[in-house]
């Protein structure tokens, strides 16, 4: 039988870079390589689009903060040759390979934000996770959470600001109480996140956080526990048993995420009550078709003290890392690394065989 070729398109011009290397070598290992072929495919921070090998791609995994891509290898894109997607060598203008779907792992912007997608539905070639808007909707907190409270889906009460606007500490206070979080309206990994008690610390948070991005959100501090929950399927998606983060640092930091083993305790499965467990399942999923999303999502929650579920986020290429939510709750629901892998490449050809039969004419 003839190898599926998966292309891995991993690294990017984001903040998450070095996140994004870590996921593509555990989706690389968990790969059926009896049924795929895999294709590493690395975009350094200038957007150069580089050929890797396996025993190149973690050049300094101890640290991921030092994580680097090797910059040595060929330079290739992506191109549509005679009705199939075709791997070029920019060099000298040869084929490499074929390529039937790609799954990018790029968290961040220009992967996560409906950019790369929308230039692969442009190239005609099948690929996991959410398409152009569900990916667009899923990075800008400030979208998402207008339309989540459209839903009638609760949400933590924020403000939003860009560049040029005037942000006073004081009605923020007012609005908001104390404490409160500054971070970028178009990041993950906590990347640019500040937890702010007093106006010198607004001042430096809204500073770090327009070093990433045009546009920002000031977000009230729920009190409460941090429950995740992972999503999977494209029409009629299914939920994950819930974990729960437990920080060790004073928030779910990038540290904490992807630097500091010690840096959260995670609880997989949560300890909570069937009927928590079930309102979170049902809002995990209404989140996730409120967004237009497909494929795969791990949404966030604060369960209060009250027993209230609150939205945090929901994110449309969650990490794939050793010490990533998404994947290990979904092993504990009884599916695989593996097969988690297998089931979101078979949803990506799903898709695109149904969508291959829309009318393109009349």
């Amino acid at each position: 039988m003839k190898k599926i070729m998966v292309a891995i398109i991993f690294g990017g011009r984001s903040a998450e870079h070095e996140v994004s290397i870590q996921s593509a070598k555990n989706i690389f290992n968990s790969l059926d390589k009896d049924k795929y072929e895999p294709i590493l495919i690395g975009i350094d921070k200038t957007g150069k689009w580089v050929l890797n090998q396996p025993a190149q791609l973690l050049l300094s995994a101890s640290n991921p903060k030092l994580t680097k891509l090797n910059k040595t290898s060929k330079e290739v894109s992506l191109v549509q040759k005679n009705r199939s997607t075709k791997l070029v060598s920019v060099t000298d203008n040869q084929d490499v390979g074929s390529v039937d779907v790609v799954f990018p792992v790029l968290h961040g912007p220009f992967g996560e934000d409906g950019t790369i997608q929308g230039m692969l539905k442009l190239l005609n070639i099948p690929f996991v996770g959410s398409s152009v808007l569900g990916s667009a909707l899923g990075m800008d907190k400030d979208a998402m959470k207008r339309l989540l409270n459209h839903a009638g889906i609760p949400t933590a009460k924020f403000l939003c600001f860009q560049k040029g606007n005037k942000i006073n500490f004081a009605t923020a206070k007012t609005k908001l109480g104390l404490p409160f979080f500054v971070k970028p309206a178009n990041l993950g990994s906590s990347v640019g996140i500040s937890k702010v008690k007093n106006e010198k610390e607004f001042k430096k948070a809204v500073r770090s956080a327009f070093e990433f991005d045009s546009k920002i959100l000031v977000e009230e501090y729920v009190k409460g526990r941090e429950i995740e929950c992972s999503v999977l399927g494209n029409e009629n998606p299914i939920a994950s048993i819930p974990g729960e983060v437990v920080p060790t640092h004073e928030f779910y930091s990038y540290e904490a995420k992807y630097v500091d083993e010690n840096g959260a305790i995670l609880k997989v499965p949560a300890n909570l009550p069937k009927k928590i467990v079930k309102t979170v399942q049902e809002l995990a999923i209404k989140t996730f078709k409120t967004l237009c999303c497909e494929g795969m999502a791990r949404v966030d929650f604060f369960l209060k003290e009250n027993g209230d579920v609150v939205v945090n986020e929901l994110n449309t290429i969650p990490g794939f890392t050793k010490i990533s939510m998404y994947p290990k709750l979904w092993e504990a629901s009884g599916i695989s690394y593996q097969q988690l892998v297998d089931r979101l490449i078979q949803l990506a050809l799903e898709r695109f065989k149904r969508e291959s039969k829309l009318k393109t004419s009349i």
